[in-house]
């Protein structure tokens, strides 16, 4: 790695366009399960694994989370970790 390729913060600049095909290539691959006609509930699954996998890739390499420490990371993730936990809390009112 040359100093050229190191960024002011300290950290290497991630490769953004292997990050963009990703992306493209997940966002291709969730139109073809909304077409495919899988079941209601494993096109849900998918999707939402899916979309998940986008955001994550999003946090971490455009909003540089990959190269904070740990405890940003943990601070980023608590609102996820809540609102699954507030979720599953509301299930059985949902569904008496």
């Amino acid at each position: 790695m040359t100093t050229a390729q190191v960024q002011t913060h300290g950290h290497p600049q991630p490769n953004y366009m292997g990050v963009f095909w990703w992306l493209l290539a997940l966002t291709i691959a969730e139109v073809v399960v909304a077409y495919a006609g899988f079941p209601k509930l494993i096109m849900v699954i998918l999707l939402v694994g899916m979309a998940f996998t986008k955001a994550a890739m999003v946090a971490l390499y455009f909003m540089h989370l990959k190269f904070e420490r740990s405890t940003l990371a943990l601070i980023a993730l608590t609102p996820l970790i809540l609102c699954v936990f507030l979720s599953l809390m509301l299930l059985p009112d949902i569904h008496p």
